[in-house]
């Protein structure tokens, strides 16, 4: 899925720049009008013959925020309506790709990236398009009304405009440049800084905290450097602006012929360029805008148009109808597994989970036990050897399928802004009162829902009722026993806690899926001995499993 383009003129956007456009002409209009008025009226004519450019300079007064108040009711109308559809389609189109094409980055930070890039995208149509449109309505209207009464200035203001699209071409093409170094030499700094201030005890353990400021030192000089050339770009685009607004106007003054036209006249033709460079310039932030969109854009291009790790196949085989046991048979043989597609991150492992089994991965850092609770999961396929579900190797099976079986609990279940009920039937929507309470006891948290002053209706997260990290746990073993899935994955749900809480949990955690295929994922001995077996992938390849 891409983008889409950053410029893209709608009906609204349209409607929107000549309304602008119209904003923009009364404004250079009044400028203009008062220039005549005010050289009009020390001339001390007949009040009378001073009414209409009375009533003009009002009229032109009160149609600039007026026709200004529409064009924004307009375009962001349909900017905030664009917005909400292309977030539906864009955060559909990254379920596929979670979690294998997502990078490092953890996911608030994609999703932060992409909320960021995807409102400057859309915004575009309000910063770019529409302003565009307004300035070459306002700029042709003032050039026509110049050359009305003076060819000659008339010419001078359509070469201002040409300045001004100079200016603009070239802020552009300034912001584009220094763009992506900017924003490099930001997460640059920003990653050291925080390793610097994550790992200061080590650093100072080995003396190694001069080299370390070093290096923050070096990633600020960057980032200095980077923000100079940016800003001496922009002062240099500024400032051809205002030297072309100001040529421009001692063109008109030299150009005008008072004893032609009249000393009001030649007054409001003087005053036209000043107008028009005072209401133009701000263009130039039109094209910065432009710059930051089209960024934006490609990020996300880069990050939507890549193929899921995993898809569904041409013809899938139909899932296994009578099982032996409670759930599925799931077997590795020999499997690897890579997130990159280089090096596998899963060394050649074999599994048989059988239905009812506990199995607990230990193992170091690096040594795939994520890695191998996500082709469990079937958000990974293996690289070599085989994945099987009840004999029927999972790529030959649709995913829905797959992961009908699997549910998941990470080592930071996510809570959402709402009531408690709606936080677990986000597992199992429609289930009832009865099944909710019954997953909260389940997983240990009967006690708790009855010191709950609203029960099922408390809110939860932000506004509502704070979770402490063993509370957090057992939500999220609670939402996969409301999903009545066979396999339950447990990804480290103790890591954050201490002893006795991750004893307490552990056991409440294995109380609840007793009667389920368990895979538990942990760096912790608590509860390890009540587990059928252990897989250690600390050795390469994975050793097989062995009762601890």
């Amino acid at each position: 899925m891409s983008a889409g383009p950053v410029v893209r003129p709608t009906r609204a956007t349209v409607l929107g720049g000549l309304l602008g456009g119209a904003a923009t002409s009364a404004g250079i209009a009044l400028t203009a009008t008062s220039g005549w008025l005010i050289v009009r009226a020390s001339e001390r004519p007949v009040i009378l013959t001073l009414l209409a450019a009375i009533v003009a300079v009002r009229a032109f007064g009160m149609a600039r925020p007026f026709f200004r108040y529409l064009e924004r009711v307009v375009s962001h109308d349909a900017a905030l309506a664009d917005l909400a559809d292309r977030r539906s389609s864009v955060y559909a189109a990254l379920v596929p790709l979670t979690p294998a094409r997502l990078g490092r980055r953890s996911r608030s930070q994609v999703l932060t990236g992409v909320v960021d890039d995807l409102t400057d995208v859309v915004e575009a149509q309000v910063r770019v398009t529409v302003p565009v449109l307004s300035s070459a309505v306002a700029g042709v209207l003032a050039a026509g009304l110049a050359a009305w009464f003076a060819p000659a200035v008339g010419l001078v203001v359509t070469g201002l405009l040409l300045v001004l699209a100079l200016g603009c071409v070239l802020a552009w093409r300034v912001e584009s440049r220094s763009r992506d170094e900017l924003l490099a030499a930001r997460a640059e700094t920003a990653r050291i800084g925080d390793l610097v201030a994550r790992q200061a005890g080590e650093l100072r353990a080995i003396g190694a905290q001069d080299v370390a400021l070093g290096w923050l030192e070096e990633a600020h000089d960057a980032l200095r450097r980077a923000v100079r050339r940016q800003s001496r770009g922009r002062a240099g685009v500024a400032a051809l602006v205002l030297l072309g607004t100001a040529a421009a106007t001692v063109a008109a003054a030299w150009l005008v012929d008072p004893a032609a036209v009249g000393a009001p006249v030649a007054a409001l033709l003087v005053l036209v360029p000043v107008a028009v460079g005072e209401a133009l310039a701000p263009l130039v932030d039109t094209m910065r805008a432009l710059a930051r969109a089209q960024g934006s854009s490609a990020r996300l291009d880069a990050l939507l148009d890549q193929r899921p790790a995993v898809h569904d196949p041409e013809h899938p085989a139909a899932a296994a109808v009578d099982r032996p046991g409670d759930g599925p048979r799931v077997r590795l043989e020999g499997a690897s597994a890579s997130w990159t597609g280089g090096a596998d991150q899963l060394a050649p492992t074999d599994l048989d989970l059988v239905p009812g089994r506990h199995v607990a991965v230990v193992g170091p850092n690096g040594s795939g036990k994520s890695t191998l609770l996500a082709v469990l999961a079937r958000t990974l396929d293996v690289s070599r050897g085989r994945h099987t579900v009840d004999g029927t190797d999972v790529r030959d099976r649709t995913l829905a399928g797959v992961r009908a079986d699997v549910a998941v609990v990470d080592d930071e279940p996510h809570v959402f802004a709402t009531t408690l009920a709606e936080n677990l039937r986000l597992a199992r929507p429609g289930a009832d009162d009865d099944a909710v309470r019954a997953a909260l006891g389940l997983a240990g948290l009967g006690g708790w829902l009855e010191g709950l002053p609203d029960g099922l209706g408390t809110r939860l997260g932000t506004g509502g009722r704070g979770l402490s990290g063993g509370e957090r746990t057992r939500l999220g073993v609670a939402r996969a026993v409301l999903a009545d899935r066979p396999v339950v994955l447990l990804d480290e749900p103790a890591a954050h806690l201490d002893h006795p809480t991750a004893t307490a949990v552990l056991d409440d955690v294995l109380d609840a899926t007793r009667d389920r295929s368990v895979v538990l994922v942990s760096h912790r001995a608590e509860a390890i001995d009540r587990l059928d077996a252990v897989l250690d992938l600390g050795d390469r390849p994975a050793s097989p499993l062995t009762k601890e």
